[in-house]
């Protein structure tokens, strides 16, 4: 097993790693709206908060070997399954006609009051 750091994702606030490659699969954790540099969450309107998630998790799959068109499932929560339709706009837009396995998961409170959160498993190119 490897575990993946870049400083062009949001650094772990916990016991974790921001992915971990094992037998050619990535294991990306969970991410949310903050932003890599400043460490600040972003607790902006849902579609700036899912494109820097998504920014996010294309920053970690470069580190791993990989691209958005390698990601295998996604699992997406949403604090409230209204915000849906326009998460799945912003993430139509970033994966373009690659189409992983997905599921969405409402949820009531995601950590820091984000709208969002992400994980996602992927294949090392």
């Amino acid at each position: 097993m490897k575990s993946i750091s870049t400083p062009s994702a949001p650094t772990p606030a916990g016991h974790y790693s921001q992915a971990i490659v094992h037998n050619g699969l990535i294991f990306i954790s969970g991410q949310l709206a903050v932003d890599p540099t400043t460490g600040e969450v972003r607790n902006g309107p849902i579609e700036e908060q899912t494109r820097l998630v998504l920014k996010n998790l294309s920053a970690i799959l470069s580190a791993a070997g990989s691209d958005k068109n390698h990601v295998i499932k996604v699992t997406v929560y949403v604090s409230d399954i209204d915000l849906w339709g326009a998460v799945n706009d912003v993430y139509s837009e970033f994966f373009e006609s690659h189409r992983p396995a997905r599921a969405v998961v409402p949820s009531r409170d995601l950590h820091h009051g984000c709208l969002i959160e992400l994980e996602a498993i992927a294949a090392v190119i």
